[in-house]
């Protein structure tokens, strides 16, 4: 049994960056939301990998949260410099980071407590997980928490990830397996420990491709390299590896890469503590649903991709920043406000799903990295940075 206890009048289940981004916009409006994650506190997980930040999408979000000089203090000189190899560790392009302002690099981290701070103290609350929500009528919703209490409210907005327990409210949608799985590993004080890594990888993104097989790795702030060792292959294919071995992990995840050059494979091989598995879901490319009142979704709840647009956190900033924006410039009709929202992120979202499904093809097809060097030739500058798929690979977002 269920004991209702509070009435929050905007409630936001998911405080990831998009979550935070729309409660920070609401309050420079002097509009109060509330935020419930699951999450035992802030510091409960490391936020790990790097993101790019992009000029026309999650830098126009924090523009609208007031928060962008201070973002600029925090991004990391020289992190957009990328650099693309074959299995034999040939380097077939290099970009130096041309100091744009484009796309800076920053910590998730970071950016995450960029906007924690600019809260009010209590407007989120830690340990709560959502477990359902069901309307009440008039646009009004229950949601219950594991801890068996649940609170009413007037909107109510999902930004909690793939696996979203507000999805159900809008759509019967659930994220697909891609064909793709990433296993992560790290190397700590790369120069340092790791001086071999640290030359491959550069000093910002990497991509070595092969056909169906890639290692895709950046460096961070704190000197370390995030590995991505991307495999297409069955979806059950991580069940056949014991990741609680680290060393019978990282033999399995390394005869995917038979023949390629060492430098390459001890990205796995000197990997310092666990290898993390992790399998690609997305959403259908144009995932929408008619308007329900009174709830929403922002982020990987409404338009869960893979990462190879470079645009889920981008997305997921800007969605929260434009809902904002929405309900504050109509506080008297929160039904215009959604649909005004749900209209422009619908568009934006099916363009950016539609260019990660093709840039995985062109990734890993049988003649790889040539598709990807193929797509830099053939654009201009500018827009080899628009589409650019290291531009935000991330770790897949789970379930609040």
């Amino acid at each position: 049994m269920t004991t209702s206890s509070a009435h929050h009048p905007v409630a936001v289940v998911g405080a990831g960056l998009g979550g935070l981004a729309l409660a920070r916009v609401l309050h420079v409006h002097g509009i109060a939301a509330t935020l419930f994650d699951l999450e035992p506190s802030p510091a409960a997980r490391t936020q790990g990998g790097m993101l790019d930040i992009h000029d026309d999408s999650g830098q126009e979000a924090l523009r609208a949260a007031g928060l962008y000089e201070e973002f600029l203090r925090l991004v990391h000189p020289g992190g957009q410099e990328m650099r693309v190899l074959d299995l034999h560790a040939t380097v077939r392009l290099a970009e130096d980071d041309d100091g744009s302002g484009g796309r800076p690099e920053i910590d998730r981290g970071d950016l995450r407590a960029l906007l924690l701070g600019s809260l009010p103290e209590g407007t989120v609350r830690w340990g709560a997980k959502v477990t359902g929500a069901r309307p009440l009528g008039g646009g009004r919703h229950e949601v219950t928490l594991a801890d068996g209490t649940a609170f009413t409210t007037d909107l109510l907005v999902g930004a909690d990830g793939a696996w979203s327990r507000i999805r159900p409210l809008l759509s019967p949608a659930r994220p697909a397996y891609t064909g793709v799985s990433f296993v992560e590993a790290d190397l700590l004080e790369a120069d340092l420990r790791h001086p071999a890594g640290a030359a491959v990888v550069g000093g910002g993104m990497l991509f070595a491709l092969g056909a169906g097989r890639g290692f895709l790795a950046h460096r961070e702030t704190d000197g370390s390299l995030h590995v991505y060792v991307a495999v297409e292959a069955p979806e059950d294919w991580l069940d056949g590896i014991d990741f609680g071995d680290t060393e019978a992990a990282k033999a399995a995840v390394l005869k995917e890469f038979d023949g390629w050059d060492e430098s390459l494979r001890a990205l796995v091989a000197d990997a310092d503590g666990a290898l993390a598995p992790r399998r690609i879901h997305a959403l259908p490319v144009g995932h929408r649903w008619d308007r329900v009142p009174g709830v929403t979704l922002l982020g990987d709840a409404a338009h869960l991709m893979s990462p190879f647009a470079g645009e889920g956190a981008n997305l997921a900033l800007l969605d929260g920043a434009e809902l904002g924006l929405a309900l504050a410039a109509h506080p008297e009709d929160t039904e215009a406000a959604l649909a005004a929202y749900e209209d422009r992120m619908f568009r934006r979202a099916e363009v950016s799903a539609a260019e990660s499904t093709e840039n995985s093809t062109l990734l890993f097809r049988a003649d790889a990295p040539q598709g990807l060097l193929d797509m830099f030739a053939g654009q201009d500058t500018e827009a080899a940075a628009d589409r650019h798929p290291a531009a935000q690979l991330r770790r897949p977002t789970g379930a609040h």
